[in-house]
């Protein structure tokens, strides 16, 4: 029976997905995805993605569209629900960040090796697989750091970047417990897990990070009128 070209596409992502989280994206060679997959000809994993970029792209795409649709439901529930500022609704936004990604700590179908993955590309700048999606105003994030930019002052939006702080908070939270022993009753470390991003969004900035940010801005100032 001749090979499936669907079935061999399906195992080379699964091999790389394991392979990636146990190893650095960048820590194993396609010559070694290629042979976890069990193909035989040294060709199989270029024929079905080209490269390295063209394979981590569809690890990603394997599980994203099960992610986006389940925050866009969470994000069309809270604005269905206009509700007033408040401590409720940085928490609501929070389990709308955290809860689609900690759902993946339940999926057998490589969900662990996923969130694993993703701790190391929230790390990284320019990866061809996510800037499509970072520039694209209909992605969930991009939606989610609208919702929630109202809710921060101005200078924690544009100066501080606490929106990507909760972000990176997130990753870095679930790619270690994704290395942990399967099997647990996630739900405990999900509720916290929204709380502590919670708690990210609603930090007020203190005057000594008011003045090192006036520092910052008056020596770049002089370092420009100095060209």
């Amino acid at each position: 029976m001749p090979p499936n070209p669907e079935a061999t596409g399906r195992r080379l992502v699964a091999a790389a997905e394991l392979l990636f989280a146990e190893r650095g994206i960048d820590g194993v060679s396609l010559r070694e995805i290629n042979a976890a997959a069990g193909q035989r000809n040294s060709t199989a994993l270029q024929y079905h993605f080209g490269d390295r970029a063209g394979l981590l792209a569809a690890v990603l795409a394997k599980h994203h569209p099960e992610i986006e649709a389940r925050r866009h439901q969470l994000l069309d529930e809270y604005e269905s629900r206009d509700e007033p500022p408040g401590a409720g609704t940085r928490r609501t936004l929070a389990g709308a960040l955290v809860r689609p990604m900690a759902a993946k700590l339940a999926d057998p179908d490589g969900g662990r090796a996923y969130l694993r993955i993703m701790e190391q590309l929230v790390h990284r700048a320019g990866v061809p697989a996510l800037q499509s999606r970072q520039a694209d105003p209909a992605q969930s994030i991009n939606r989610w750091r609208e919702l929630v930019a109202p809710l921060l002052p101005e200078v924690a939006v544009t100066r501080l970047h606490q929106r990507f702080m909760a972000i990176r908070v997130t990753y870095v939270e679930l790619a270690r417990r994704a290395a942990g022993p399967e099997g647990k009753d996630d739900r405990l470390f999900t509720s916290h897990l929204v709380d502590v991003v919670s708690a990210v969004l609603a930090t007020e900035v203190s005057p000594e990070t008011a003045r090192l940010l006036g520092e910052r801005d008056s020596r770049q100032a002089t370092g420009r009128t100095s060209r």
